[in-house]
């Protein structure tokens, strides 16, 4: 398949890159389009105030362009314009961090995603559970097997497949299960802290309340 990859982890991510050699080495086109730094949380954002500018990562064993945007901006930029002809699918990934009930609200990989299935293309997001993973490339073969197991002509048409992976190592990974997406919503507040040159800021935090979680969701 040909295959338009993004993220929003930026395009020098550990997950883009494990994702994208499992692409290749399953045999698909793979047509990088990400942003050139972090866009985490940014939901579907879109960018109508400044321009965007391309670079490439022309690298021994990878090309991509970047795009000085959000996740939404390298999909829509990639389908009408950077890509010379239509891909088969729109996949973004593999994101640092799960996307989970509430959070595909905020998440710039979902949002990616979902901007290509409101293009009209099949379209898959996919997460791990650690913020800071160091190799991905098990979970990569493993989409790259999901990628091909799925008749995507026979889903519903602005349909986007949120694939999430538990961190556990794939040989302890049971199977894959579809489940509803849980409602419970955060209990957040910001922390007031002060920099090292005595000026104050905020920084978000929160969890959700474990009571607020039903067995059987996706959380």
């Amino acid at each position: 398949m040909k295959i338009l990859l993004t993220n929003d982890d930026g395009i020098q991510a550990v997950g883009l890159r494990s994702l994208y050699h499992a692409l290749v080495r399953a045999g698909h086109d793979v047509h990088v389009v990400a942003p050139v730094t972090e866009m985490s949380a940014v939901g579907h954002a879109v960018t109508l105030a400044a321009p965007l500018r391309v670079k490439i990562f022309d690298e021994k064993d990878f090309y991509g362009q970047g795009v000085s945007g959000t996740p939404a901006d390298c999909v829509k930029l990639g389908l009408t314009t950077l890509l010379e002809s239509p891909p088969d699918i729109v996949v973004s990934g593999i994101n640092a961090g799960a996307n989970v009930g509430v959070d595909i609200l905020y998440s710039g990989t979902v949002s990616a995603a979902t901007e290509g299935a409101l293009m009209g293309y099949p379209a898959l997001a996919v997460s791990f559970d650690h913020f800071s993973p160091e190799d991905l490339s098990a979970q990569g073969d493993r989409t790259a097997e999901f990628l091909s197991r799925v008749d995507w002509a026979g889903l519903p048409r602005h349909c986007v497949l949120n694939l999430n992976f538990p961190n556990l190592p794939m040989c302890e990974v049971k199977g894959l299960r579809i489940c509803p997406q849980t409602r419970a919503g955060y209990h957040d507040w910001y922390e007031e802290r002060v920099d090292p040159r005595g000026r104050k800021y905020y920084w978000l935090t929160g969890y959700i309340p474990p009571e607020r979680v039903s067995a059987g969701k996706d959380r």
